[in-house]
C-alpha cells in the first residue's frame, strides 16, 4: 500500500503544538530527593527552606580568649586590664561561647604576663561572636523553586540542615535503533554492514541536556518485532526515540509501529535534513521517530527533543550566540524547507568567512567539523557567494579570530599542519575547506583566505603555479610559500587485479574510473595526461565522477566501486592501495600580504619549518621536503 505523509509542518508549529499536545495530556517534569552533596547542577522542584539556624549556636569566630566585656572596659596603652584565671577561657574558632562570656579577643591582642592575660583595648559586647542565626535562619528560604543548585547552595543547604532536596528529575530516553543492515561497532564491518553509531551520539547529546539515556539493543526491519521493543521503551522511559525506518520505504515501520503503540501527531516537518520525522505519543510520554542518516537525526533531536528535554530538567540555557559572517560560496536550498547548512569558519581581517561543508544528511563529521550552522528559512532559494548572512555559532568566537582559514587544493598535510600548529600553540586553530587550486586563487582574490594549498600545471614549460600567479595577480600582493613535493599517480586496487600499466590504461573497457572536481589541481593534471597519451575523456567510463579530496577517491577505490584515481602517494599507501607514479608535483601554499603578519600564519610558518612536520612528512610517505616555510617568490 502507497504511503504518504500525513502533515508537512513547519518547525516552529509542529514544535509548539507537539508541546501543547503532551500538555494537555499531562506532560509535566517530575521530581526526586537527591542527597544535597549530589545536587550540583540539578534544579529545585520546589522552595527550599532552612530546618535549622547556622550558626545553632553563639560561636567563636577566632582563636583567643573569651571573656566578659564588661571585664574589659576602661583598658588602654597606659592603663591595661589584667585578667586572671577565672576571668577568661581560651577558645578556638568555630568553638561554643563559654557560658556567661559575650566577646572573644584574639590571640594576637594578647600579653601574657605568666597565666595572667593583659589587655590594652577593651572588648566590645559580642566583638567576634557569631550569633545564632547569622547566616541562616531556620524558616528562612535558601533557595526559590526552579533554581539550579549551586556549590555554594549546597553549603547552605548543608548549613541550614537541609541533607536532601527535592529536584526535577532527569528524565530517562530510551534509544531504540532499527534496521537490517546495522551491527554494534566493530573494527572490522563487513561489506553491507552499517555500523550503529547513532545511538552513541544521541546518548551523548542527551547526557549533555541532562538526561539518562537508555540504548535498546538493535530490532531488525520486522514491524511486530518493532513495536515489541516500542512497548517495552515506553512502559519503562519517560520518552523514547525511535531511531531509522521513519520514512516512506518499503520497510519503514516506524509510524505504523507508533501508531499501533500509540499515536501519530504529525509525520513530516519542512526541514532539511530531518524531513521524515515523526512525532508521535502515547498519553503524556514523547516518543520521536527520527531518520537514520546521522545529521537528519541530531537536528531533529536537537529541534524537538531537547526543548522537551529542558522542560523536564528545568534548564534554560543560554541561546548560542550569533555572529554575521560572509559566504564564501553559494548556497542554494528548495523553498519547501527550512534548512540547516553546516560551516567552517574564521576571521580574516574584519569579516567572518564561513565555507559550507557538505550537506549529505549521512555526513556526521561535517557536524564535527562545524564552526556554526546557517538557518535558511522555509520560502528562501538560498544565499549567493559573498553575501552577508546570520550564524548561530557552535565554537566561541574568539576561538574563531585566533583560527587560520586555508581554502584552496586538498592534501591530508593540512589536517597534520592543523593538529602540529595546535600543538604547538593552543590558541591557534585552522580551517580548512577543499574547493581545488584554483578556487583557493579565488578566494584569495576576494579576501577571504589567510592560506591556499595550490598545485597548477603549466603545461607550456613543466613549471608549477607561478604562470597562474602572474596571471590572477598582476598587481601583486601575494607570497608563494614552498610546502612540499608530493609524488602523483594512479591509485588502484590491492594486486592490480585489472592489470593497468599507466595512465592511458583508464579508457580501456571495463575499467571505472573516479575523478577530481574542476579546478582541482590533480583534475587539471589528468586532463593534461589525457591531452598527453591521446585519451578522449568521453570514452573513460566515470571520468564525471567527482570527489572533492584525494582520500575520498582512495576510499571509492578501497570499497570496489572503482578501479582508478589519480592521486597522491600518501592517501594511496592510507587506503593499502597500489600506486603507478606519474609525477612528482610542487605543491606550495599561497599566502596574501593582508594575512602574512597575522599571530595564525607567523605560527603555520614556523610549524611548516619544524623538524615535527618534516618528521610526520616522512612517515606519511610520497613527500620530498627541501625548505618547507621559505618564500619562493613574492609578487
Amino acid at each position: 500500500m502507497g504511503f504518504s505523509y500525513l502533515t508537512n509542518l513547519p518547525l516552529e508549529q509542529a514544535r509548539r503544538d507537539y508541546l501543547s499536545l503532551l500538555t494537555e495530556r499531562g506532560f509535566a517534569p517530575r521530581t526526586e530527593m537527591v542527597p544535597v552533596q549530589s545536587a550540583c547542577g540539578r534544579v529545585t522542584a520546589g522552595a527550599v527552606y532552612a530546618r535549622i539556624c547556622a550558626p545553632h549556636y553563639p560561636a567563636c569566630a577566632m582563636d583567643g580568649l573569651a571573656v566578659t566585656a564588661a571585664d574589659t572596659f576602661g583598658a588602654s596603652e597606659t592603663t591595661p586590664v589584667r585578667l586572671g584565671p577565672g576571668r577568661y577561657e581560651l577558645v578556638d574558632t568555630g568553638d561554643p561561647l563559654p557560658a556567661g562570656r559575650d566577646a572573644v579577643v584574639m590571640v594576637e591582642d594578647v600579653v601574657w604576663k605568666g597565666d595572667e592575660a593583659l589587655l590594652r583595648e577593651a572588648a566590645a559586647p559580642w566583638q567576634h561572636v557569631r550569633q545564632i542565626g547569622e547566616d541562616v535562619c531556620a524558616g528562612e528560604m535558601l533557595l526559590p523553586a526552579r533554581t539550579a543548585v549551586s556549590p555554594a547552595a549546597i553549603g547552605a543547604m548543608i548549613a541550614g540542615g537541609v541533607l536532601e532536596v527535592e529536584v526535577l528529575a532527569r528524565p530517562v530516553v530510551g534509544i531504540i535503533p532499527t534496521g537490517d543492515e546495522v551491527v554494534p561497532p566493530t573494527p572490522d564491518p563487513a561489506p553491507g554492514d552499517v555500523m550503529e553509531f547513532n545511538s552513541a551520539i544521541f546518548s551523548a547529546m542527551l547526557t549533555q541536556w541532562g538526561a539518562l539515556p537508555r540504548t535498546y539493543p538493535i530490532v531488525r526491519d520486522v514491524e511486530a518485532d518493532i513495536r515489541a521493543a516500542l512497548e517495552r521503551a515506553v512502559s519503562e522511559c519517560d520518552m523514547v526515540i525511535l531511531n531509522a525506518g521513519s520514512s516512506a520505504g518499503r520497510e519503514d515501520y516506524s509510524a505504523s509501529a507508533i501508531a499501533a503503540v500509540g499515536e501519530v501527531f504529525c509525520h513530516g516537518i519542512a526541514i532539511r535534513p530531518g524531513k521524515p520525522a515523526i512525532l508521535g505519543c502515547r498519553g503524556a510520554k514523547p516518543i520521536l521517530g527520527v531518520p537514520g542518516y546521522p545529521v537528519s537525526g541530531i537536528i531533529v533531536i536537537e529541534q524537538l527533543l531537547r526543548p522537551l528535554v529542558e522542560r523536564c530538567t528545568g534548564t534554560q540555557p543560554d541561546p548560542a550566540p550569533t555572529v554575521e559572517a560572509v559566504l564564501s560560496r553559494p548556497v542554494v536550498s528548495g523553498l519547501k524547507y527550512q534548512e540547516f547548512v553546516r560551516l567552517r569558519m574564521g576571521r580574516v581581517g574584519d569579516r567572518l568567512i564561513a565555507a559550507p561543508l557538505d550537506r549529505g544528511s549521512g555526513v556526521v563529521t561535517s557536524f564535527m567539523k562545524a564552526d556554526g550552522i546557517l538557518e535558511i528559512p522555509q520560502g528562501t532559494e538560498g544565499y549567493e557567494a559573498g553575501e552577508r548572512v546570520t550564524v548561530r555559532l557552535l565554537r566561541p568566537e574568539a576561538e574563531l579570530d585566533r583560527t587560520l582559514v586555508a581554502i584552496g587544493s586538498h592534501d591530508p598535510l593540512l589536517d597534520e599542519l592543523a593538529n602540529l600548529m595546535h600543538l604547538e600553540n593552543p590558541d591557534i586553530y585552522m580551517s580548512s575547506s577543499h574547493v581545488g587550486s584554483m578556487g583557493g586563487i579565488m578566494a584569495i582574490r576576494r579576501g577571504e583566505t589567510h592560506a591556499a594549498g595550490c598545485h597548477l600545471l603549466n603545461e607550456a614549460d613543466g613549471t608549477y603555479n607561478t604562470a597562474y600567479l602572474e596571471k590572477y595577480f598582476p598587481n601583486g600582493g601575494l607570497r608563494q610559500v614552498e610546502c612540499v613535493g608530493r609524488t602523483q599517480g594512479l591509485m588502484i586496487a590491492r594486486g592490480n587485479p585489472l592489470g593497468l600499466q599507466g595512465f592511458g590504461d583508464i579508457a580501456r573497457p571495463g575499467v571505472r574510473y573516479v575523478n577530481r572536481q574542476k579546478g582541482s589541481g590533480t583534475r587539471i593534471l589528468a586532463d593534461y595526461l589525457c591531452r598527453k597519451e591521446g585519451v578522449d575523456p568521453a570514452a573513460v567510463y566515470g571520468y564525471d565522477r567527482e570527489e572533492f579530496t584525494h582520500t575520498s577517491v582512495a576510499a571509492q577505490i578501497a570499497a570496489g566501486t572503482a578501479d582508478a584515481g589519480m592521486g597522491i602517494y600518501s592517501a594511496a599507501r592510507l587506503y593499502d592501495l597500489e600506486f603507478l607514479p606519474v609525477c612528482v608535483e610542487q605543491y606550495d601554499l599561497l599566502i596574501p600580504d593582508y594575512a602574512w603578519d597575522t599571530p595564525a600564519v607567523r605560527q603555520l610558518i614556523r610549524t611548516l619549518k619544524s623538524e615535527a612536520f618534516r618528521a610526520r612528512l616522512l612517515e606519511l610517505g610520497g613527500y620530498t621536503v627541501e625548505h618547507p616555510g621559505e618564500v619562493r617568490r613574492a609578487f
